[in-house]
């Protein structure tokens, strides 16, 4: 029976469940006899080849926030080249049409490969979100009720020179 993959440095045969070479470190490449029987690998398929299953586990968690169609597609690209699957979305809260590449995106990777994405990126954990007002900085807090003020008093005005002579 002939190897399911050879090394196209060292030509050693090797089984179809392993990827690179041990000794040599270069990818392997299908044999002539395997190659000319089998179908022809989709797209999808040779995606699906090089996600490593120990990054395809758990929900999945944002590990950037990119402009445009165009840089989720390049981080997407360099995910897929360490294993890691990952996911684009648009991000909320955006008002463009679907079809266009334009608008803000989510990349999304399973929680178990979230940490060698994160390094990969060289991203940091986001922030959770605050809402309300424990969040607020100080300085807007003074402006909002020094206008709160200035509301109160222009109206107290008004109110005061319609009853008044």
């Amino acid at each position: 029976m002939t190897a399911a993959l050879l090394c196209t440095s060292c030509g050693t045969p090797h089984g179809a469940e392993e990827r690179f070479c041990p000794d040599c470190g270069l990818p392997l490449v299908h044999s002539p006899e395997v190659a000319a029987a089998a179908p022809p690998v989709t797209a999808a398929q040779e995606r699906a080849r090089k996600v490593r299953s120990a990054y395809a586990q758990g929900p999945l968690v944002r590990v950037a926030a990119v402009q445009n169609q165009a840089e989720a597609e390049l981080l997407q690209g360099l995910l897929l080249e360490e294993g890691i699957p990952s996911l684009a979305r648009r991000s909320g809260g955006f008002d463009v049409p679907d079809f266009l590449a334009a608008g803000p995106r989510d990349v999304l990777v399973p929680q178990s490969g979230e940490l060698a994405a994160r390094d990969l990126l060289r991203s940091t954990a986001p922030r959770p979100r605050v809402s309300g007002p424990q969040g607020a900085r100080p300085w807007v807090r003074a402006l909002a009720a020094a206008l709160a003020v200035l509301v109160v008093a222009t109206v107290a005005a008004g109110v005061i020179a319609a009853i008044g002579p």
